[in-house]
């Protein structure tokens, strides 16, 4: 399986110079300062398009997904989805926003309710929206399970959760996800909890599902061995920021900045002939969001920094080939 090259096509969400800061209380009175969780994220996504965001647990992936979820306010920036800011979405038209996003969770047994059957769970969603009758939501139900490949469909309409393997689990949250026709789907970690040989499966059916209905795809996840499958382009996001961008296999094949190197590096190696073999990867850990370190937040992992730039100046994104960005002041033009 292998994604097509982008084409030329409309901007459906655009993110520029986006923050989300969380206040921090004192004993739960005084201002203790902020978790810059999220911090100048920008880009775009195009109608039909995939793409990944790609990092290691607590560099602001989760909040990041939550805003454009329109579960997080923004502390700054914009947030725009077919011409609309976001920050300027009310009642309704918050609700249709959010009718319009389908979202795909990391752990398919916990996303579902254990005390409804397979039928109130995709059934809820559309008698919310406002789809009144029961025939013509019974047969949304039926076209969407017979989509995401649950057959058949009457023997799992009556079936609880806990009655259903991993992999039809994540089915039904996926079904879940399109049963409102989104026009967008943001799926956090979506093979991450299911055994190696349904992820494939479940990774070909949100491939399919993409290409059938045209939709744009935020697929997040800290495991670049499944991107490539999946995604047109990579963002690799490391303590609130985006530190690289590009198409999918050209970053695979050419990662420019250090830290995209270290993921790669610390990828599973499906070989067993390398099973004994330890790779290098950078010492430390990731920066406090609370206390990010000044200049480049890498910089004190990175065995290629340049002392008094890196650890003074905040790099911004070059572009060393086109459509390749990196925030790296290893790419900064003579």
């Amino acid at each position: 399986m292998s994604f097509k090259v982008r084409q030329p096509a409309e901007t459906l969400l655009s993110i520029r110079d986006l923050r989300v800061w969380y206040e921090l209380r004192r004993f739960g009175f005084g201002h203790a300062g902020y978790v810059k969780a999220v911090d100048g994220v920008s880009f775009d996504l195009d109608e039909g398009e995939t793409v990944a965001v790609v990092g290691e647990s607590g560099c602001g992936k989760s909040s990041l997904m939550k805003t454009i979820l329109a579960l997080n306010v923004p502390t700054s920036g914009g947030l725009v989805f077919e011409g609309k800011n976001l920050a300027d979405l009310k009642g309704n038209d918050l609700r249709d926003y959010r009718f319009g996003i389908g979202y795909v969770q990391q752990d398919p047994y916990g996303a579902l309710p254990p005390f409804m059957t397979v039928r109130q769970i995709l059934e809820e969603p559309l008698i919310i929206s406002g789809v009144k009758d029961k025939i013509e939501r019974l047969e949304r139900i039926h076209k969407t399970m017979s989509e995401v490949k649950l057959h058949p469909v009457d023997d799992f309409l009556q079936k609880f959760p806990h009655m259903l393997s991993g992999g039809q689990q994540q089915r039904v949250v996926i079904a879940r996800a399109m049963i409102l026709d989104p026009k967008m789907i943001v799926a956090d970690e979506p093979v991450s909890m299911l055994d190696a040989s349904v992820r494939v499966e479940i990774l070909k059916l949100l491939r399919a599902l993409q290409e059938k209905h045209r939709l744009s795809v935020i697929y997040i996840t800290h495991d670049l061995s499944t991107v490539k499958y999946f995604s047109a382009r990579i963002f690799v996001m490391y303590a609130g920021s985006l530190v690289e961008k590009a198409e999918t296999r050209r970053l695979l094949d050419n990662p420019l900045h250090p830290y995209t190197s270290a993921l790669l590096a610390a990828t599973s190696d499906p070989d067993a002939r390398n099973a004994d073999t330890f790779k290098e990867v950078p010492p430390g850990e990731p920066p406090s969001l609370v206390n990010p370190p000044k200049g480049c937040r890498f910089h004190p992992r990175c065995a290629k920094a340049i002392t008094g730039l890196c650890d003074e100046k905040e790099p911004i994104d070059f572009e060393p080939e086109p459509g390749h960005f990196a925030a790296c002041w290893l790419y900064q033009p003579e």
